[in-house]
């Protein structure tokens, strides 16, 4: 029991900077706490014991601001940071290793008892501030979830979802799934190295109207020059090199 206790505090050690010791982290953070009371509200409900462990759920989202239905599936070391106005619904499930920043919302969109309403996290993914994920699909392993992002089908593993609604990004960094390795966690979600699919296609818009301006620049010239110049000298050198530049930018 104390060595998974533990294990659970050292992880957070290791994705909080701002993490001094295992005291102050097991006395001073509340998304910590609404972990542990969430297991015992969890026990209750699959106990049977569903009325009490509300009640219990009731009570630690007093205590933490974070609101998990016991009903829900939270694995090792899950780690939700700063945690204030967090919400879990009944039928998500939390892979081991992920973490969770504020005011996000894993959610569901369907009216029906007893159906897969809320999302499946895999191992090790991080869903940054205010990002909502709304549905019962599928997070992959090691995927990462921007801030405020409104998620609404499923990302594939080791995928980037940024913006509204949530479009996908494919990282070019290794991912790993290990809670107590630093090299490859992302805070916050944030992908470096990753360009936006959308910015990329705005930019291939602007370089082509960019160089079109410029050809058109071209014909002008040549035009004025065409219509500024003596008959008999149509078929001058200089004529023709217009022409013939005319003829190359057209077979571009």
């Amino acid at each position: 029991m104390f060595s998974s206790l533990f294990d659970q505090v050292d992880s957070i050690i290791a994705r909080d900077p701002a993490a001094r010791n295992r005291l102050e982290v097991i006395t001073c953070y509340p998304g910590l706490h609404a972990v542990w009371l969430h297991r015992i509200s969890h026990f209750l409900w699959n106990l049977g014991l569903k009325w009490i462990a509300r009640v219990l759920s009731m009570f630690a989202r007093f205590v933490t601001g974070i609101e998990i239905h016991p009903g829900a599936k939270i694995g090792r070391r899950v780690f939700l940071d700063h945690g204030l106005g967090i919400v879990i619904g009944e039928t998500t499930e939390i892979g081991d290793d992920c973490t969770i920043y504020q005011g996000v919302t894993l959610g569901g969109t369907s009216l029906y008892k007893g159906v897969k309403r809320h999302p499946t996290l895999g191992k090790g993914v991080v869903v940054s501030a205010g990002a909502k994920v709304l549905g019962g699909f599928t997070v992959g392993d090691g995927a990462r979830v921007g801030s405020n992002a409104v998620v609404l089908k499923e990302i594939p593993a080791g995928a980037t979802a940024v913006g509204i609604p949530a479009r996908i990004l494919h990282p070019d960094l290794p991912q790993s799934t290990d809670s107590k390795t630093k090299e490859y966690f992302s805070a916050y979600g944030v992908t470096p190295n990753v360009d936006d699919p959308v910015s990329m296609a705005l930019k291939g818009l602007i370089d082509a109207t960019i160089e079109q301006e410029a050809k058109i620049a071209v014909l002008e010239k040549a035009l004025a020059k065409l219509s500024n110049t003596p008959t008999n000298n149509v078929g001058s050198s200089d004529t023709k090199r217009d022409l013939d530049a005319i003829k190359e930018w057209l077979k571009e």
